[in-house]
This record gives C-alpha cells, sequence and structure tokens, in this order.
C-alpha cells in the first residue's frame, strides 16, 4: 500500500468514526459494544486465494518485496517487533503522535500481517476512545484483502461494526464485489444486514445505486442505519435536494423516516419552510417533528413562530405546533409557557402539558407542578404528579411540602409520597 493512498483515505475515516479520540488503553475495562469484545477464537485465514477468487486485490510480488525492504528498514519486519511497536502506539499519551505513529505503523505492514495486528489491538480492549484508530485498521487492512478482513470480522467479532467498515471500504473500489458479497452472506428473509455499510460508502459518489440498494430493504434497525448512513451526503447538497429526494421515495415508511431525520436540521436554516413541508406531506414525521420545528423557529424568532401559529387552522397541526412553542419558552420562561397555554387553550392537550413540564420543572418546580392538574387523563395525572413531587421533595422538600399542603392530592398520589419517604 502506498502511504499517499493509505493517508488520503485515513483522515476520512477519523473524521467517520471518531478521529483523533483522547485517552490511553490502560485494561480492557469498558467496551463501546459488549458483543465486540465476545471474540474468541483468531483464525489463521488465507490470503491471496480467498481475493483472487472473489474479485478482490491481488498483491503482487513486486508489492511484497518493497513492502519487505520498507519493514526492514523499519524495524518491524518481525511478528513481535510488529506487535510490541503496536502496543507502544497504543499505549502513547498524546493523541495527534499516536495517529500518526498508528498511520506510519499501517503503511508498512504486508497483506499477512494485518490479522495479527487486528488480534492484538483488539486484545487492549476497545473502549469508545478507541474505535477510530480501530476503524483505521480494518479499512487499511479492506483495501488490500478485504475477503480476509471480512473472514475475520465474522469469526471474531459479535455486532457489525467491523463488517461494515470493511465493506465500506471495499466498496469504494469494487462496490460490486462488496454487493456480491453481502448478497452471498446473507441468510433468511430479512434485511441484508451488510448493505448499510456498502450504502454508507456509496452515497456520496454514487446516490443513485446508494438509494437503489436502501429502496430494495424491507423496514427495519438495517434499513433505518443505511438511511442514517445516506442523509448527511443528502443534506450537504442543500434543503432543496434532500427534499426532493424524499418525495421521489416510493415507499411511505421510508419517506416518512427520512423526514423524521431530517426535519430539525432543516428547520436550522430555514424553519417556516420545513413547516410548510411537513404540512403538505402529511404523515407519521409531521405528527412526531412539528413540535420539534417549532421549538428550534421560536428559538431563533419567537414573533414569527407564534404568528404562523395563530394563523394555523385548529387542528392536531396546531396543537404540536404549540407544543412546540411552550416547550421553547419553557426552559427560559416557564410564567411565559403558561401565558401561551391560556392563550390557546382549545389547543392544549396532555402532551403539551407534559411537555411544559419536562422543559420547566428544572427551573420552576412550583410553576411545573402547578400544570399538572391541566392532564386530563387520571392515570397520566396521578402519575406525572407522583414523578414531580417525589423530585422536588428530594431537591427542596420545605417548599414542596409547602405546596402539598395548599394543593392536596389524589390518595393514589399521597400514598406513592409516603411509601417513597418512608423508604428513605
Amino acid at each position: 500500500m502506498k502511504p499517499t493512498t493509505f493517508t488520503t483515505i485515513a483522515a476520512l475515516i477519523l473524521i467517520g468514526a471518531g478521529g483523533f479520540m483522547a485517552g490511553r488503553i490502560s485494561s480492557p475495562a469498558k467496551t463501546a459494544d459488549a458483543n465486540e469484545e465476545r471474540s474468541g477464537k483468531t483464525s489463521r485465514i488465507s490470503q491471496s486465494a480467498s481475493a483472487e477468487t472473489s474479485g478482490g486485490p491481488v498483491v503482487r510480488k513486486s508489492q511484497r518485496s518493497e513492502r519487505g525492504e520498507r519493514m526492514a528498514r523499519t524495524g518491524v519486519g518481525s511478528v513481535k517487533d510488529r506487535l510490541a511497536k503496536l502496543e507502544g502506539i497504543i499505549r502513547g499519551e498524546n493523541a495527534l503522535d499516536r495517529n500518526r505513529a498508528l498511520l506510519a505503523f499501517i503503511d508498512q505492514l504486508g497483506p499477512g500481517d494485518f490479522e495479527e495486528a487486528v488480534a492484538r489491538f483488539r486484545s487492549f480492549g476497545l473502549t469508545e476512545e478507541r474505535f477510530g484508530e480501530y476503524s483505521l485498521l480494518l479499512s487499511a487492512w479492506a483495501k488490500e484483502d478485504p475477503m480476509a478482513a471480512l473472514t475475520y470480522a465474522k469469526e471474531n467479532t459479535g455486532n457489525r461494526f467491523a463488517t461494515n467498515t470493511i465493506l465500506s471500504t471495499w466498496a469504494s473500489t469494487d462496490p460490486a464485489a462488496a454487493i456480491r458479497w453481502a448478497e452471498a452472506n446473507h441468510d433468511g428473509d430479512g434485511a441484508n444486514p451488510y448493505m448499510a455499510g456498502i450504502i454508507r460508502s456509496l452515497a456520496a459518489d454514487d446516490p443513485a445505486r446508494a438509494t437503489q440498494l436502501l429502496s430494495g430493504m424491507p423496514k427495519s434497525v438495517e434499513r433505518g442505519e443505511a438511511l442514517d448512513s445516506m442523509l448527511p451526503h443528502l443534506l450537504n447538497k442543500g434543503a432543496d435536494a434532500t427534499r426532493a429526494w424524499i418525495a421521489a421515495l416510493t415507499d411511505d415508511s421510508l419517506r416518512s423516516g427520512a423526514m423524521m431525520r431530517v426535519a430539525e436540521q432543516l428547520a436550522e436554516t430555514d424553519p417556516a419552510g420545513t413547516a410548510a413541508w411537513l404540512i403538505a406531506n402529511p404523515s407519521e414525521a409531521t405528527q412526531r417533528r412539528m413540535d420539534d420545528v417549532y421549538s428550534t423557529w421560536a428559538q431563533k424568532d419567537q414573533q414569527a413562530a407564534i404568528s404562523s401559529l395563530t394563523a394555523m387552522p385548529a387542528g392536531e397541526n396546531r396543537s404540536n405546533a404549540l407544543r412546540g412553542v411552550v416547550s421553547s419558552l419553557a426552559m427560559e420562561d416557564p410564567k411565559a409557557g403558561v401565558a401561551m397555554m391560556d392563550r390557546f387553550p382549545n389547543d392544549v392537550n396532555d402532551r403539551v402539558v407534559q411537555n411544559f413540564i419536562w422543559h420547566s420543572f428544572g427551573n420552576d418546580p412550583a410553576t411545573a407542578v402547578s400544570q399538572v392538574s391541566r392532564i386530563t387523563d387520571e392515570r397520566d395525572r396521578d402519575r406525572m404528579y407522583g414523578r414531580t413531587l417525589e423530585a422536588w421533595l428530594e431537591e427542596d422538600n420545605a417548599a414542596a411540602t409547602a405546596w402539598l399542603q395548599k394543593n392536596p392530592v389524589s390518595a393514589a398520589v399521597q400514598e406513592r409520597l409516603n411509601r417513597n419517604q418512608n423508604q428513605q
């Protein structure tokens, strides 16, 4: 592998996977994904045969010789030396120096050296801070021998992080081969778990192919992951391009999921246009994101958000919009939030009240608790009284007790509070 080639993609990998993250490894302690640490055996994998039969890269003799010379010059020729050098790098304190050294180390590895390096790296413990560096190793291996890397990942890792990282790298140079592998290694009728990594790789340079693969997946967690990997590339093209892409989706559930994911981000730059877009395309996204859009809008231009809310016809959309405005006000000025609910009493539903309480309790528990009585569902009302009053009694027992003396609550709530007090 040419140093310049891998160094170019390395920056992108670091950005996507967490990059120059701080912290050194001293023990396996906390892992980012427990499944990754369930690796058992480390198998010896045939390198060139599997690559040649599956369309993977073939390392020529001249390339191997060149690597051998470089390794001899840098003193990382033996397995023992290489692994000792890797451990020294990983235990380094300075994140920038550590990553620079890791890139230099990777550039000296031959195709047959990666399995030992990856296995040793994983033996140190995969903390959250180490996943960027882990991605570098996996991606470098995928550039040399994706089949060997994938075989190792399937046999030794317990989640999809490794396989998706390898497939994403492979798809950047040979998407057809990566797709063939993903299809050949998927069993069952459910969503193909290997497609997310491929779609992530294709999203920037071949969005049409990425969209085709995404649309072919059934509704699933895997499809959601693949959609999440596509959207940043679409958003980089602008709001109009993103909305046009979503409008072209023929699967209603996929289209609604995409709308839900991008609505808040689009609202950051164009809350009015985003609100109009949600209203013009009624779906689950409209019901679940209208409040977020109006909350963002109210933070940026409170009067414009309230004017839009006022002009909206009565109904669920206006209640959802009111919920967003009230939530925004409640965080800064709970009494202004109450005034807004009083201004639109017919649009206040239980969710509006609940959101107000959640957003105002930290700043003004007395005002927050005073609005619980507006919740119409008795069980929800008692539950909210119980939660807020328990928290308030712990934080400021005198104030909460004084409030209770003036504002009797139901027997069920009082029993809950008494039980909680007796347990302390």
